[in-house]
């Protein structure tokens, strides 16, 4: 039977978590050398390296951040067995950090989420920016999955991985007092109608511009947002159109107050959750893509 030795085991974790050789060291008062020597043999006896140099930093191979998942568990699980042990209750419960992509709905990122609180054991912590700061969360572990509207893009400085969850039309939704004429006239009543559409450079916004250009319209603009809850908050106020997920369309109709105008089949939106595994690791992360791609976007 072969043997992890848990002191090297963690002298790796002391590193990655402290984020690198000098902290590591002074939180475990050892020398840089000592512990650098020490992680060299858990890398010999798995026969992988953990680590490789960025410059002037240390950052975590593949491998690595592996095994810093079940270094996370194993060092967790036994101070869950002292507290255990001691008469203590330990209060611990399997952690889920999310980040959400602000233009990504919000009854969407409810809907992909419902599989990993289902169980009602779970500790979710959702974590809602803008992409780029999103990515450098998950690049340090903060994060275990962010959930986007678009893949890391090639070249990335971020080592992550994109896993598709599913793809959906959008669909026009509007105010009552709104909708009547633009379903008659769908597409060419949008020429000079009031919409609310996401930021320019958005994906969404990208896909929307070039299929108002091949149809000739110019709407008109009334509010652009990176919050897609913000929009839904502007059309339920009457300001104007709006565009949404087809598989969540009908829900926000309901919960807002509006009106499902038209599908726009032409522009599909994709949706991923990106991790810095290859494979898709923790229990509940594996959970909402199989869900997401036979329920949600079947």
């Amino acid at each position: 039977m072969e043997w992890l030795n848990y002191h090297h085991l963690l002298y790796f974790y002391a590193v990655a978590r402290e984020g690198g050789l000098a902290p590591a060291g002074k939180l475990l008062r050892l020398s840089q050398s000592a512990i650098s020597g020490q992680i060299k043999r858990l890398e010999d006896a798995l026969g992988h390296p953990l680590f490789e140099k960025r410059g002037r930093r240390l950052e975590m191979t593949e491998t690595g951040r592996l095994a810093y998942r079940y270094a996370e568990e194993i060092f967790g699980l036994g101070a869950e067995m002292l507290d255990a042990v001691r008469g203590r209750p330990s209060g611990r419960t399997p952690r889920l950090k999310v980040g959400i992509v602000d233009v990504v709905p919000k009854l969407l990122v409810r809907r992909l989420l419902e599989p990993a609180l289902a169980t009602g054991d779970v500790h979710l912590t959702c974590v809602e920016d803008r992409y780029e700061r999103l990515l450098g969360e998950l690049a340090t572990h903060a994060l275990d999955v962010v959930i986007s509207d678009a893949p890391v893009p090639a070249g990335s400085a971020v080592r992550a991985f994109n896993h598709v969850l599913g793809e959906s039309s959008i669909t026009l939704l509007a105010p009552a007092t709104l909708a009547p004429a633009l379903r008659r006239n769908f597409p060419s009543g949008l020429d000079g109608a009031p919409l609310l559409l996401p930021l320019a450079g958005t994906s969404l916004r990208r896909d929307l511009d070039a299929w108002f250009d091949q149809h000739g319209l110019r709407p008109m603009v009334r509010a652009e947002a990176e919050d897609s809850a913000l929009l839904d908050a502007f059309a339920a106020d009457g300001m104007g159109a709006m565009f949404a997920p087809t598989v969540i369309a009908r829900e926000i109709a309901r919960r807002y107050d509006l009106v499902v105008v038209a599908e726009v089949a032409a522009v599909r939106e994709r949706y991923y959750a990106i991790s810095a595994e290859r494979r898709l690791a923790h229990p509940a992360v594996v959970a909402i893509r199989s869900a997401a791609r036979a329920e949600v976007f079947a």
